[in-house]
């Protein structure tokens, strides 16, 4: 896969159109003797730990602590780990690995909820932004989509870790668009509950994957849509490892 690229400023216009079971162990009991021996056994108690909506069920709390220290290179915010976490082994694997360093500046990209509108008021209504601060990388998703599924979260973020320096254009835009596509219909096939979910993020995954669907699963329509976004006509045809469609 090729590497991707960052641009300095908007990367990302908005697009128009339970419970698992676990086990505690209880202070064994004793038994009565028999022969003089006393015999304990273990006995085992079933409790039900509550899993947050926004996550597939096997990310429980103590799950989510097991893989804690592999993604909290990248943030604070819990929902990423679990968002990262869901693109292994997908279409997603390439921007799981560049968001943990594997990028262009051999650094973790950092993730966070931001105001995007304290960047610049005309971003307020993005969805995303990648950003590069001297060597650093940065990719900050718009605030109101602090409350999305981690799973939505999860094609974004696949999206905006192909933008790894100051260059954009329309071929990277339809390339990183499709990468995002192409995950979000890969993970509801795994969690087909999602995709019924109303949150505007699981929305605009609903309909990029629709156009992807249209294209049969190639970028032909998605590549319509880039190059017809108001926000990305000023972007060259390619850019450093993005050759012009």
């Amino acid at each position: 896969m090729k590497k991707g690229r960052i641009a300095k400023g908007l990367i990302l216009a908005a697009l128009c159109f339970t419970t698992m079971p676990a086990f505690s162990l209880d202070k064994p009991p004793m038994m009565p003797k028999s022969n003089g021996v006393s015999k304990k056994i273990r006995v085992v108690k079933q409790v039900n730990e509550a899993v947050n909506p926004l996550y597939p069920a096997k990310y429980t709390s103590e799950y989510i602590k097991q893989i804690k220290d592999e993604y909290s290179v990248v943030g604070k915010d819990e929902v990423f780990y679990v968002a990262l976490d869901m693109l292994k082994g997908t279409n997603g694997e390439f921007s799981r690995t560049a968001i943990l360093g594997t990028n262009l500046t051999s650094k973790p990209i950092k993730v966070e909820f931001k105001d995007l509108s304290t960047i610049n008021p005309k971003y307020g209504t993005y969805d995303a932004l990648g950003w590069k601060r001297g060597s650093k990388l940065y990719i900050y998703i718009n605030q109101k989509h602090n409350t999305s599924p981690a799973i939505a979260l999860a094609a974004l973020l696949s999206h905006e870790a192909l933008h790894q320096d100051e260059y954009n254009s329309l071929a990277e835009e339809t390339y990183a668009w499709t990468m995002e596509a192409a995950v979000w219909s890969e993970l509801v096939e795994l969690y087909p509950d999602y995709e019924l979910n109303t949150d505007s993020l699981v929305q605009r995954e609903n309909t990029l994957k629709k156009i992807f669907e249209r294209g049969n699963y190639t970028d032909k329509y998605i590549k319509k849509t880039v190059y017809s976004n108001e926000g990305y006509q000023n972007l060259p045809e390619s850019s450093p490892g993005f050759e012009a469609l």
